[in-house]
């Protein structure tokens, strides 16, 4: 891998990360693209640089997890199902799942007609985000699980779990952004330290191109969210990601 390949899948990952489109689904279609080789270290490379997009969350909501204890309870309770199963599954979702296209090609498609259905039925509250129970906090995290699956996508599976329990559009849209810190920090730091010690020199230098490159995209790509579903659906997202796994499809066929 080259730092111009490191810098066009951070921008990836930044712009991905935090719509329901699947950043992992991405980065594995567009290294396809790329040509680059199916290594252990492109995939430690496609969950690392991850974390340099959730720092950007990091940096945007530090001062509201301060303020609120009960919030920063609610996100570890939401965490706690993906982190059982993810330290069940990590070897066979590394092994059989991430850089399998078909997987991602599948999860963006039908992803994609659930997430139009939901909005299309979806139920309204005026819900904040210090609002969420307890239980709605866990629920949202058993739906996170389903994410697991490269292609179906982090935020989208959270974003459809609130819808089905009826939070309010924007509400677990933030909730998402917060549940990513700890889910996305946690998967990092799980397989850098499986193999991070293998890392060259050259390679930890990529590593560190793609995680400012992610970081600074996905502070513009959070305030652009927030920004756009104050007046729009997600049913754009959900119409994008059936397109995208037409056009891959085709592609690798």
């Amino acid at each position: 891998m080259k730092l111009l390949d490191a810098i066009i899948l951070g921008i990836i990952e930044g712009i991905t990360e935090f719509l329901p489109v699947s950043s992992t689904g991405h980065l594995i279609l567009a290294s396809t693209l790329l040509k680059l080789s199916d290594s252990e270290f492109l995939k430690s490379f496609e969950i690392a640089i991850q974390l340099g997009a959730i720092l950007s969350v990091v940096v945007l909501y530090a001062r509201t997890l301060l303020k609120d204890w009960k919030l920063v309870q609610k996100t570890i309770l939401a965490f706690i199902p993906t982190c059982v199963v993810g330290l069940l599954a990590y070897k066979t979702i590394k092994r059989y799942l991430l850089g399998n296209e078909s997987v991602v090609i599948w999860a963006l498609f039908i992803g994609g007609i659930v997430l139009i259905c939901f909005e299309l039925y979806q139920r309204k509250r005026g819900q904040g985000i210090t609002d969420i129970s307890y239980v709605q906090a866990f629920s949202i995290g058993l739906f996170q699980c389903i994410s697991m699956i490269p292609g179906v996508s982090r935020s989208a599976a959270t974003i459809i779990g609130g819808m089905m329990l009826g939070i309010e559009r924007r509400t677990i849209v933030e909730f998402s952004f917060l549940l990513a810190i700890p889910t996305m920090g946690a998967a990092t730091a799980l397989d850098i330290y499986k193999s991070g010690a293998g890392f060259s020199t050259g390679e930890i230098e990529i590593l560190l191109t793609g995680f400012i490159v992610s970081f600074v995209v996905a502070l513009i790509s959070i305030k652009f969210l927030l920004r756009y579903i104050q007046n729009h659906t997600f049913i754009p997202f959900g119409i994008y990601r059936i397109i995208v796994a037409g056009v891959f499809w085709l592609l690798m066929v």
